[in-house]
């Protein structure tokens, strides 16, 4: 699939990993419509690199009537949607000691429901053939202390694209992306960012356009992929 005159639906786009993902979409032709809960500022900037027919939408992933709002809003614009990528998350840092009931579904409900929910609209928007990318964690795979909601919606996200990818083939391939260390949270010191490098075997780490790079493989480079997921991750899979 060309991206040029696509259009693709980047949720969680406004900013970070997403907005890296909109942008290199948009360089390659792409009408790029992009979601925020609350970042209007930075989607409102993000959106003076998309292009004149980007589009910007306020929207909960994780709250059904929100969705259908969305997909509505592709469908009378655009008439169709060729892409889906499954960005939005939250990364919530919680030890085990004192994770709640609101900690376990605030992660479940936009990191695993909201998928779910943009694929199952955003599918229907798609007529003739379609790629639905999953933006997941190698976290999902091997789990690291004080995320376990994190870790388990991330786990869940992996299950889901296998089982989307056997329910839309053979129209709409669906796959996943796993990252490794690629943006440090806000408090990581620099000494935070040297220890996780150490960890990994290619002893540094990513960047949110080596993310970007892997989505457009996935629709431009290949269309015989599906199910899978790939780990960009710099080798900390197998440390």
């Amino acid at each position: 699939m060309y991206l040029h005159n696509r259009v693709v639906l980047v949720t969680g786009g406004a900013k970070r990993v997403g907005r890296v993902i909109a942008e290199a979409l948009a360089a390659r032709g792409a009408h790029v419509v992009i979601t925020y809960r609350t970042s209007a500022q930075d989607a409102k900037e993000t959106l003076k690199h998309l292009g004149p027919h980007a589009l910007a939408v306020k929207v909960d992933v994780s709250r059904r009537a929100d969705v259908e709002r969305l997909m509505n809003t592709v469908r009378k614009r655009f008439r169709r949607l060729d892409v889906l990528v499954n960005c939005a998350a939250n990364f919530d840092r919680v030890p085990f000691a004192r994770l709640t009931e609101r900690d376990w579904d605030r992660a479940i409900d936009t990191n695993l429901k909201g998928p779910f929910l943009c694929s199952l609209y955003g599918s229907r928007l798609m007529r003739y053939s379609g790629k639905i990318i999953n933006i997941a964690d190698w976290a999902g795979v091997r789990p690291y202390r004080d995320y376990l909601p994190y870790c388990v919606s991330k786990a869940a996200v992996i299950g889901l694209t296998k089982t989307l990818a056997k329910e839309l083939a053979p129209k709409i391939q669906v796959v996943a992306i796993a990252p490794g260390p690629m943006l440090p949270p806000a408090d990581f010191t620099a000494a935070d960012r040297a220890r996780v490098a150490r960890r990994v075997p290619l002893q540094r780490w990513g960047s949110p356009q080596d993310i970007a790079n892997t989505v457009l493989f996935l629709i431009e480079g290949t269309d015989f992929m599906t199910g899978s997921t790939i780990f960009v991750d710099g080798g900390q899979l197998i440390a």
